[in-house]
């Protein structure tokens, strides 16, 4: 693709900003830690299931611990205390005491034992750390395997090293399943498979990103969609296993790691083989009003095992447009892609993992905004070249036109094959009545299919005229959203979603829900998982 005219000295100095604001948001997260990581920790530990009334085992650990006022020390440490005095427990059986038990001593004569105990707690953690990382790294080189025998399929070039790579062929269609009911989804990604989607995302249940655990089991009623549980990503990991051996091509899994269960959804996913993960505390904050210290800590550590499982994130920049003018607030999109490019390279992402999202949302009623969103989408595939930039479609401005949805669609899938987009989550013609049918998918997937095909090549052709619209918008863009960063380095990230600068959504600091989840780190904290998550080695 021959690249448009901008100054690269701006764009050096956009990502300087975007470091700065998340450089500023990192001393706080690297003070905090949250319920959902203790949580995820114990989970990484091997603790599973649920007590007589729903609750999983690792909220009752966690939330006795919270209660009490130690949870500072991490829950790792109370753990590894247990294990010292009792270490003929097994961890489900240490998990068990520590929800229910009273082997422990409360309150200051517990803060003393785990003072007293550090190097002893740190020594009987080692082995059970290295089993939970070692299972995240088998998960991944089994997918990796798979992925590397059975390729992406003929049109695009065999997987370099562990992760898609842009430009490797036309855009991957990304399709969604949303019946609520797990075994009809995984019916539904079959058959999204067997006519030509590359990637499957269930969409998870309404709502479900404002509950405070993960639910367990297999489900089969969800509104909107369908409960994210480590069982129903088995059921349809293990669905489309069986779908890409008869089709001698690999089959990618979606789910979403948001919401105020991010972390441990991120660990559920890593571990049952999935490739990819909605992960982004700007969503949340904005659109679901989740607490901005909360979400933006449980967003680093879910990062640094989505990292260490090589999958690949997708950010929901694109969501900003939906409330805010795409024409007017388009530098907001640009601005974000490059704090959360920030906010991903401090904990652990490659560039090759960071599925940055915009979106084809200019009101199509407008004169040229084919050309304009084509000049978005130019700028935004320019700016991050390694990225497997995520192209979502047109809902805003969509209604019960089915044949117009249709040849908007249409447009969008030629702006994601001439601009080299690597994930093109495909528009569907019926998006404003309802959840897509199976003849709404297989339309949407053969259209592309056309599309793609028949500009294969464009990109390869094209020159734009430095004076002309596409440059001149693409320049405005980039320098409104160099303003934007210069002007939330100033005041701060928090304070820039206070003011609503981001989808025009005031979301305050200490608002929101969650912030009840987030402690203060004692000088002693222990977490031996994201030690070494981190490069670092666990003291012992």
């Amino acid at each position: 693709m021959h690249p448009l005219p901008i100054d690269p000295r701006i764009v050096e100095e956009c990502r300087a900003l975007a470091g700065q604001v998340a450089d500023q948001v990192q001393g706080f997260i690297s003070g905090h830690t949250t319920v959902s990581i203790e949580r995820t920790v114990l989970r990484a530990f091997g603790i599973d299931g649920v007590d007589g009334e729903g609750v999983p085992l690792v909220n009752r650990c966690v939330e006795r611990y919270r209660q009490a006022g130690v949870l500072e020390h991490g829950i790792a440490a109370i753990l590894g205390l247990l294990l010292v005095r009792r270490p003929q427990l097994s961890m489900q059986e240490a998990a068990e005491e520590l929800a229910f038990g009273s082997s422990l001593p409360e309150g200051a004569e517990l803060v003393a034992s785990l003072e007293k105990n550090q190097a002893a707690i740190a020594k009987v953690l080692v082995e059970p750390t290295e089993r939970a990382l070692s299972q995240i790294d088998s998960a991944h080189q089994q997918r990796i395997s798979t992925w590397k025998r059975l390729g992406l399929g003929p049109d695009r070039a065999p997987p370099a090293g562990d992760v898609i790579r842009p430009g490797g062929g036309p855009p991957l269609k990304y399709v969604i399943v949303a019946t609520g009911n797990i075994y009809d989804d995984a019916d539904q990604a079959r058959a999204a498979a067997q006519v030509g989607a590359d990637i499957i995302a269930v969409i998870r249940s309404t709502a479900q990103s404002l509950i405070d655990y993960v639910p367990y089991g297999a489900t089969t009623e969800g509104y909107g969609g369908t409960w994210a549980t480590q069982e129903n990503f088995r059921i349809v990991r293990s669905a489309l296993d069986a779908e890409q051996e008869k089709l001698g091509r690999y089959l990618q899994q979606v789910n979403y790691s948001s919401g105020l269960c991010m972390p441990e959804i991120a660990y559920l996913g890593a571990v049952e083989r999935l490739d990819m993960l909605l992960n982004d505390a700007m969503y949340g904050i904005l659109f679901r009003d989740i607490n901005p210290q909360r979400t933006l800590c449980d967003q680093y550590f879910s990062r640094r095992i989505i990292a260490r499982a090589g999958m690949i994130i997708n950010t929901g920049e694109d969501n900003y447009l939906t409330t805010a003018d795409a024409v007017e607030k388009a530098h907001t999109v640009l601005a974000s892609q490059f704090i959360n490019e920030a906010f991903a390279f401090r904990a652990g992402l490659r560039e090759e993992q960071m599925g940055l999202g915009h979106a084809f949302e200019i009101d199509k009623a407008m004169p040229d905004s084919f050309v304009l969103d084509l000049s978005q989408a130019l700028l935004v595939r320019q700016l991050f070249p390694r990225h497997p930039i995520k192209w979502m479609p047109a809902t805003k401005h969509k209604t019960g036109d089915i044949f117009w949805s249709h040849r908007v669609d249409g447009l969008f899938d030629l702006v994601g094959v001439m601009t080299e987009q690597t994930i093109e989550l495909l528009g569907m013609m019926t998006e404003a009545i309802h959840t897509p049918l199976l003849h709404d998918r297989f339309a949407a997937i053969k259209g592309a299919d056309y599309v793609f095909t028949a500009a294969r090549s464009l990109s390869k052709e094209l020159r734009f005229d430095p004076e002309g619209l596409v440059v001149t918008r693409a320049k405005q863009v980039l320098g409104d959203a160099h303003e934007m960063l210069r002007n939330v380095a100033r005041e701060g990230l928090f304070a820039a979603i206070a003011a609503g600068e981001f989808a025009d959504v005031k979301r305050p600091e200490t608002g929101g829900r969650g912030l009840d989840g987030v402690i203060a780190r004692h000088r002693n904290y222990q977490n031996p998982i994201l030690a070494v998550l981190e490069g670092r080695t666990p003291a012992v």
